[in-house]
């Protein structure tokens, strides 16, 4: 592992670069929106139907990996996308100070940012098959699992650098500059520079392995692809117990899709409006940083705990650290503390409990995804998880606006009922996931 090829001078980069995108997407733009004067309900409308991108992406992976090289796609969508954050931020429009504090600012006003961003979304979603593609193509199998953790930790990265530092950045702009959509376009304009410096890095360091060649058109073209990926389709829903698996893969976030569309915008709004009045900045560091790392910490808990007990034993401890933790945001609600430790402490419950249950529901995508089709197959089961938090994601700004903050996390809490419904349905191997 010396030299250009050295996957230790790549793979950092690239899963970095994998997760930028996607979290300015969907994470930074519900900030934005929320403080340039967009009411509850569209925001959430609107920012959840970014995500559809990755909802169906494998409905064009096969073409990604017929057509132009891995690398080819990986370095296009990287120019692609540091163009359309430089774009975001010269056409952002600038609504007065008087129409943002209205909390009307009418969604016309950003359809140029939205398109933009949708075409961002669909580069990003290309972007994350190419690399992951590209990855097992660069990499022995066995530097493969040597890393798959490297890979992980810098799209946690991604992740903090996302939601936690850009989102700080915005809020000290917004404060020292006085005009917050001035500090969002430079906010965007610094990740666009960001991101073409990383795209300029890999076009230089990414290695070009001969495996990674041009495909040949298999026998019968794109009609041939099309044949085969409905054979795929047909196969997943003839699966033994595939509409309780379904309703497991739609319904087992259902509280935490409501809440995590909500997060931000409670924590920004005044007291007045039910939210807890907090800076940018804070949120940024709040959910951003010490939230994702509460996150993290719970997944890999989640996985240690999932390799002692094995998937069966899992399912109930992990539903219950998914739903439990949203009663902090009900107290949040309820009390409205300005007090910052106690604040945090609640976000880092909820995110550690999510991070900690989440790591049952991988599980089974993985096991339900098992047999023939094992790949295309789990990819077809990440867009239903997708699914499962765009849906819920497009209709909570209409829910919130509705009940307000208190009864709509009282809501939240209802919607646990339906993760303890789906996982009482399910019927596992008792032997699957555990370590011998």
């Amino acid at each position: 592992m010396s030299g250009k090829n050295n996957p230790w001078w790549w793979i950092p980069t690239l899963y970095f670069a994998e997760g930028i995108p996607y979290f300015i997407v969907n994470n930074i733009s519900v900030v934005m929106f929320n403080n340039m004067g967009m009411s509850k309900g569209d925001m959430a409308l609107y920012t959840s139907l970014l995500y559809l991108p990755w909802v169906i992406k494998p409905l064009w992976s096969p073409f990604v990996d017929l057509i132009r090289t891995k690398r080819w796609w990986v370095v296009a969508m990287q120019v692609l996308m540091s163009v359309a954050f430089a774009l975001v931020a010269f056409t952002l429009p600038h609504p007065s100070a008087e129409l943002i504090a209205s909390d009307a600012t009418p969604v016309s006003l950003f359809t140029v940012t939205l398109v933009i961003f949708w075409i961002t979304a669909f580069a990003s979603a290309t972007h994350d098959i190419a690399a992951d593609g590209f990855y097992m193509l660069a990499l022995e199998p066995s530097d493969q699992s040597l890393f798959v953790g490297i890979r992980s930790t810098f799209y946690r990265l991604s992740s903090i650098f996302g939601q936690g530092i850009l989102v700080v950045v915005a809020g000290l702009l917004e404060t020292r500059l006085g005009d917050i959509p001035k500090a969002w376009s430079l906010t965007l304009l610094g990740s666009s520079i960001l991101f073409s410096a990383l795209t300029l890095w890999h076009i230089y360091r990414l290695p070009k392995p001969a495996s990674d060649s041009k495909r040949k058109t298999m026998e019968g073209g794109a009609g041939q692809i099309f044949s085969e990926f409905i054979r795929t389709f047909r196969t997943f829903f003839q699966k033994k117990g595939v509409l309780v698996a379904l309703a497991f893969m739609l319904l087992y976030r259902l509280p935490e899709a409501f809440l995590v569309k909500m997060m931000n915008p409670f924590l920004l709004d005044p007291v007045s409006e039910g939210g807890l009045d907090l800076s940018t900045e804070s949120v940024g560091l709040i959910y951003g940083t010490i939230g994702v790392a509460a996150l993290t910490v719970g997944g890999i808990l989640g996985g240690v705990a999932a390799s002692r007990w094995g998937l069966k034993k899992s399912l109930w401890p992990m539903a219950l650290a998914l739903t439990l933790p949203c009663l902090s945001f009900v107290f949040l609600a309820a009390f409205q503390p300005s007090d910052m430790w106690i604040i945090g402490s609640c976000v880092a419950l909820d995110q550690f409990g999510y991070g900690f249950g989440f790591t049952a529901y991988m599980l089974y995508l993985i096991y339900f995804s098992d047999g023939e089709f094992k790949t295309a197959h789990y990819s077809l089961c990440t867009a239903f998880m997708a699914l499962s938090m765009m849906i819920p994601g497009m209709v909570a700004g209409y829910v919130q606006e509705a009940l307000g903050y208190t009864r709509f996390f009282g809501f939240v809490m209802v919607c646990c009922l339906v993760t303890v419904l789906v996982t009482f349905l399910l019927k596992v191997d008792p032997e699957y996931g555990k370590k011998h």
